[in-house]
Formats: C-alpha cells, structure tokens, sequence
C-alpha cells in the first residue's frame, strides 16, 4: 500500500464518528452577520457530525480587525484549532516558521487538485510545493445588488448597469430614497476597486495590480478611473454611510436605499430576508458593464496543536469542509461559489447561476490580494478613502498617489 492510500484510508477512519476520539476544535473566523452566521452553522453542523465539537470563535468586525487578532494568537502560543483567512500572502510567514499544519498528504489522498477550481485557489494555499490551507469557497467583490421594488414603485426603470444606475441617482434623492448605500472603512475600498475593474477592464487591472505597468496606472486610461470615482463620491451623502457592510445591504433589503456594490457575500442577507433574485432584486457581475469576477475566496488554515486528539480532528475538519453536501449547504447560505464544480447546484438561485457561467466562461482574474502585498493594498485603501471622504482632493493628486504605490510596491 502506497503512502497515499494509507493516509486515504487513515482519513477516511478519522471522518468515521465510530473511529475516532472526539475533540473540540476552536475556530476562529469573521462571519458574524445574519447571511453568514446561517452559513457558518452548516460548517459547525457538518464536522459535529463526525463526532468532533465546532467550537465557534466568531471575531466581530472585518477581516482587517480579526486577521492580527489570529496571527497574534498563533504567534504568541495561543493557537485555535483553526482559522478563516483569506488566499495570498497573509500566511506565508507563519507557514514558513513552522506554525501551520501540512495538509498535502491528505490533499492529495483526497484528490484536491482534480476538483478544486479554479486552480489558482489551491495554488494560493501552496507554499514550496506543500499544501497548508483548505479553499472553501469562491468569493467574488464585483457586483451591485439593486431592490427592483424601489424602482418600479417609483415608476422608473431598473438600471441594467453601473452607468445606467449612476443616471437614476438624481430621480431617487429627489424621492427621498437614498441612491447609492455605503458603509464605513473597507465597503469604501470594494466601492471603488470595483468601479476601477469596470471602467479599467480586466486587461488593465492585472497589468497595473500583477505587472507593476506604472506608465498604465498614472495615464489617460485610470484618469478616467479616477473620474469615475470622483462621479462616484458625488452620489454619497456622507450624513447616510452606516458602520458596517451589512447596515449597508440592509438599506437595500428594506427598500430605503435604491442599490449597493458588495461582493457575493451580500446575497446571504437579501436571502435571510425571504427575497428572490430577479423578483425582488437584481445583482449585477462586473456592475452590469462586463461580467467578469475575480477569484477570492476563503480558506481555512490548521495551526499545529500539541494534543494528539486535536491533530487528528483537524484533518477530520479540513475534509469535512470539502465534502459535497457541506459545500453545496454552505455555499447555498453565504451567496459564495462552491470550490469545487462537481456538486448539485439544482438549489442555485439565479445569482448564484451567473456567477458559475462566468466562472466556467474563464472572465475570472485573479483577487488583488494575490496579486499583491498586504502593505501596499493597505496604501491603496487608504488612497481611496481618503479622496472619497475628502473632496478637496483632486483626480490628478489622487492617480499621483495611486501610481506612486504601484511604483513602489515589492514583487511577489
């Protein structure tokens, strides 16, 4: 028997709940709305199930508060029995200090590569040659969500697309109806970035994100970039931004605001809300301007632990996260791709459709933070915040900030 085929069959006893000792597992992670608490029950349901105990560690906040709450954690000894991040380059160092579990055995036991796609997801989980993290889903930032009901309520017709909504934003403040709903901090980020991808296009964006094209980022093709974000801050009055991304989607849901541009995450609320895509409302890939999506997503790593019983638990975990029925459950709730195509998707609503035929079309690209360091992501957030919160700042400073970044930041 091949070293392949004994760790098969070492995990296909670990899932049995008669063959293993059970453990309680922590795990820590930002799934904290109403969407996604229902999706990450289906998780905890399915590896209780083998025996084990989800222990929830749910972190409030973003990604960008719970990421050195967990990095410092596992730095400072203090490790749970797993962790949500998200693929690219947060997890490298400790990876490469030795903190984190190698799952490349049972991976390739299991089969990863033949079903996990696109292949790009559990590339970003590869760390010279070894697998240390589990993708579960295929998250997607480029979408706006539109309430039908506040437009043909107020007699007007749906924009099909960012530039035909933009168009509508008068019509709905003159209505007492909030055109365009943003949160706080990091929705600002996905607002814009969103706007670059549709007016740059796909070409543009990986050549200035992946390329370092510094010529491209501070010519004529992103000022026009940068003007559509100047268009952009104009629709936004900011008495209305609300704390969270949430708050923002549920002005939406509830008919006080006309769209909001969120990733695919946004539909789990509209879903926890009883509301039907395409009836009830519209979510546009691309904005409606080109249907393309990138490929982000979540992944779960397993930071070593001295108890046996935990050890063998977590790769319990890491399969259960990818069997069938746990992703097509999870999935259905969090308004995310499965990672894997070979599932039943009869459930699938029509977002969900879309953004499957765009992923089987090959539009995808790769997510920014795959393309680029932290630190310099950090810096490009920091630019758009504070262009679209400060009007005193032209297109001309901002596009001179933005391209300084992209000068300056380190090849991957």
């Amino acid at each position: 028997m091949n070293k392949f085929a004994v760790v098969a069959a070492m995990a296909a006893a670990l899932i049995s709940t008669t063959a293993i000792q059970a453990a309680d597992v922590e795990v820590t992670h930002w799934w904290t709305s109403g969407g996604e608490a229902a999706a990450v029950a289906e998780f905890a349901k399915a590896f209780d199930a083998t025996g084990n105990k989800w222990v929830d560690g749910a972190i409030a906040g973003s990604g960008d508060t719970a990421r050195p709450i967990i990095i410092s954690r596992i730095l400072g000894g203090n490790p749970m029995g797993a962790t949500q991040l998200n693929p690219g380059k947060d997890a490298d160092d400790l990876v490469a200090a030795g903190l984190m579990v190698d799952l490349t055995d049972l991976a390739a036991s299991e089969g990863w590569a033949d079903f996990i796609n696109p292949a790009s997801q559990l590339a970003s989980c590869t760390y010279d040659g070894r697998v240390y993290c589990v993708p579960v889903n295929l998250h997607s930032a480029q979408w706006i969500w539109i309430n039908r009901h506040v437009y043909e309520d107020a007699g007007m017709p749906v924009p099909k697309d960012w530039f035909e909504f933009v168009a509508t934003a008068p019509d709905l403040a003159a209505k007492g109806i909030i055109p365009l709903s943003v949160a706080n901090g990091w929705p600002v980020q996905t607002l814009l970035a969103d706007i670059e991808v549709a007016v740059a296009g796909v070409d543009n964006y990986v050549k200035v994100y992946q390329g370092r094209d510094v010529e491209l980022a501070a010519g004529p093709e992103y000022t026009k970039v940068w003007e559509a974000i100047d268009a952009a801050r104009k629709l936004v009055d900011p008495a209305t931004l609300v704390p969270q991304w949430n708050d923002a989607v549920a002005l939406v849901v509830q008919g006080k605001a006309g769209a909001n541009v969120m990733g695919d995450w946004a539909q789990g609320e509209f879903a926890v809300a009883d509301m039907k895509a395409g009836v009830d409302y519209d979510c546009l890939p691309g904005l409606g301007v080109t249907p393309v999506l990138d490929t982000g997503g979540d992944v779960f790593y397993f930071p070593k632990n001295s108890d046996p019983e935990v050890e063998k638990a977590q790769l319990v975990l890491a399969s259960t996260l990818l069997q069938k029925d746990t992703q097509v459950a999870f999935n259905l709730r969090k308004g995310s791709l499965p990672i894997r195509q070979d599932v039943d998707l009869n459930a699938a609503n029509d977002c969900m459709k879309k953004g499957i035929e765009i992923l089987q079309s090959g539009a995808n690209f790769p997510s920014n933070s795959q393309m680029m360091d932290r630190d310099s992501l950090n810096q490009i957030r920091d630019i758009y915040n504070n262009f679209f919160a400060d009007q005193n700042v032209t297109v001309a400073e901002a596009q001179a900030q933005f391209a300084d970044v992209i000068r300056n930041a380190p090849p991957l």
